[in-house]
């Protein structure tokens, strides 16, 4: 059975609640999406970055806008969790694009978007944060025109691009985290923390749900839950990983010959069959 979009939004809003980490394995193909399905993820988020290398194209609003969208669609229409889609910037300049990027996001199935404010201008790294509050304005209007309770979640780039100092940063995080919930955002996502004092005191400051990425370095699941974090991302990291492999078995094929670099991987038959269920 098919479950209603807006349920799926219901859903998607209810599992960054209650005190478990939402924990996503961010997919860049429909294979990765079955993949982390059938590993037990109870939703599917894309990286924006891993999905820009598979279809041909560099990270950072270069991938064209239909692509992104077809991609999108066919990982909603290959899986039965909610899906949640990286934009980037919102694929355009304004915030009707942005909002026309939104309406096809949402016409594909998605219940979730993350939308950056990192965008490099002589004067900042980031943008300005009331530019970008009209964006992300305009995205949640075209989620209320559509009749779907989009997750926005806002991505904060003030960590990533190393703004100011440590107690500037932590300033200039809750100051723009709270200007983009007044504009119509659900949860608030602070990529490039690894201090778990630093990952509290946002998760106290901050009146909604806090999503992180993670990797190596970073605590574990479990210290991130202990301290209030909702959802927790790989971002790119499975891919980066993914191609990582790629290059050493590539490396290791034509320097000695061998193959024992893909000893490890998913076995064709596991593989197939989850295209075929």
């Amino acid at each position: 059975m098919t479950i209603p979009q807006q349920e799926r939004a219901e859903r998607f809003h209810a599992l960054h609640t209650g005190g478990e980490v939402l924990a996503l394995a961010n997919a860049w193909d429909v294979a990765s999406a079955l993949v982390s399905v059938e590993a037990g993820v109870r939703a599917v988020a894309t990286t924006s970055a891993g999905v820009a290398w598979s279809l041909g194209a560099a990270d950072g609003d270069s991938l064209d806008r239909a692509l992104a969208i077809d991609f999108i669609a066919r990982v909603v229409s290959a899986v039965d969790v909610p899906v949640t889609a990286d934009i980037e910037r919102g694929f355009g300049a304004t915030p009707d694009d942005v909002a026309e990027t939104v309406r096809g996001v949402l016409a594909a199935g998605a219940v979730g978007v993350n939308i950056e404010d990192g965008f490099a201008t002589d004067a900042s790294p980031l943008r300005d944060t009331a530019d970008q509050a009209r964006r992300l304005a305009a995205a949640r209007a075209a989620a209320d025109d559509a009749g779907i309770s989009l997750y926005l979640n806002a991505r904060v780039d003030t960590y990533l691009a190393r703004v100011g100092d440590r107690e500037f940063r932590l300033r200039e995080t809750v100051r723009r985290a709270e200007a983009y919930l007044a504009a119509g955002a659900s949860g608030i996502f602070v990529p490039g923390i690894a201090h778990l004092d630093t990952i509290k005191a946002l998760a106290a400051a901050i009146p909604a749900p806090l999503n992180i990425m993670v990797g190596p370095g970073v605590p574990s699941v479990a210290e991130l839950a202990g301290v209030g974090v909702a959802r927790a991302s790989l971002g790119a990291a499975v891919a980066e990983a993914a191609y990582g492999l790629a290059r050493r078995a590539t490396r290791e094929l034509l320097a000695s010959g061998t193959y024992e670099s893909v000893a490890d991987g998913m076995t064709w038959p596991e593989l197939n069959a989850l295209f075929t269920r």
